[in-house]
């Protein structure tokens, strides 16, 4: 793994995932881009510090590392602007996380080009642009992909990679393998509009906020039921495991009763009908979205059951037991 990181722009994305690495005992690079007189650009670099300490500090209360620590990590950022290129040898990874405004992402991927190794991986972590509307604003789009961060970066695990037509594997590899050695957990994904999870919960969003709107609960209550109720489940259980634990044809006979009552917004994809004319529908063919044939379905589903339990465990929401009979 590389012993430096780069990550261009010091605002508040760059510094969650400067502190990513920082946690990992690595060095980073935190690049300015900003134009600062002298006197703004220590002020804001102290803080800058002043908030990684912070941080630092919150972790260390909540015992996730030592009072030790945290001086000899806060020794690992550096901040410089970006007429400073001295510091960017032997540097072979790079996250831009400069503002969603097109010509600052393409002022700071052509640095990023001149600067560093043709070898040098570039990530964007933008979540406004595909990868493929950026490489050609890179030198070398082979080594060049989209890294999108969820916030807080330095405590939430995924990282959702988006590689363009021209981004060969090794790239791919080589940054996974990176994230996967901070504890992270990268996905893969097309260039698609909303990657992974933006386009997944602002459909949920919006329903919920609909929902209130209707009438039909209050905020209070959709909460609490987003919370122990499908976060909940959906923590030990993916959407489409849910699916297929549940059924195919569970999932389009549900949609065309809310089609029917709602509007067609609750329409099943192609794949749904596909699946069941071919008799994919998941646990109970066998086969669905994950294949099961030779998985032992009820150790399987003992399996998810206890994940379960410890999560209700963690939140102090196990069932109320009786002990008296």
């Amino acid at each position: 793994m590389q012993d430096k990181i780069i990550v261009l722009g010091a605002g508040r994305m760059g510094e969650g995932i400067a502190l990513s690495f920082i946690l990992a005992g690595k060095a980073v690079v935190l690049v300015d881009f900003k134009s600062r007189n002298p006197e703004e650009r220590q002020r804001y670099y102290e803080q800058v510090r002043s908030r990684l300490l912070s941080e630092l500090k919150y972790l260390q209360e909540k015992h996730l590392i030592q009072e030790p620590q945290i001086t000899p990590m806060a020794r690992l950022l550096h901040i410089v602007d970006n007429q400073e290129v001295h510091t960017l040898e032997g540097i072979s990874l790079v996250f831009e996380a400069l503002p969603e405004v097109r010509e600052i992402k393409q002022q700071g991927l052509a640095w990023a080009s001149r600067h560093l190794d043709k070898e040098a991986v570039i990530a964007s972590t933008t979540s406004t642009f595909l990868v493929t509307e950026l490489a050609c604003m890179v030198s070398h789009p082979a080594r060049f992909m989209n890294a999108h961060w969820l916030n807080p970066a330095h405590l939430m695990p995924l990282v959702e990679v988006s590689r363009g037509q021209d981004t060969e594997q090794c790239f791919v590899d080589e940054l996974f393998a990176v994230l996967k050695e901070i504890g992270k957990v990268p996905v893969l994904c097309e260039a698609a509009p909303g990657y992974i999870i933006p386009r997944l919960q602002v459909l949920l969003m919006n329903e919920a906020a609909r929902m209130v709107e209707e009438g039909v609960a209050s905020a209070e209550d959709i909460d609490v039921a987003i919370r122990v109720g499908l976060g909940l489940r959906y923590s030990v259980l993916g959407v489409l495991e849910f699916i297929d634990w549940g059924g195919g044809d569970t999932l389009f006979y549900a949609s065309s009763y809310l089609c029917d009552k709602l509007d067609n917004r609750f329409k099943s994809p192609e794949v749904i009908t596909r699946n069941m004319q071919e008799h994919r529908r998941g646990f109970q063919d066998g086969v669905g979205f994950f294949d099961y044939s030779g998985v032992d379905l009820s150790n399987y589903r003992r399996q998810r059951s206890d994940a379960f339990l410890k999560r209700l465990e963690l939140l102090e929401l196990m069932p109320t037991i009786t002990t008296n009979h």
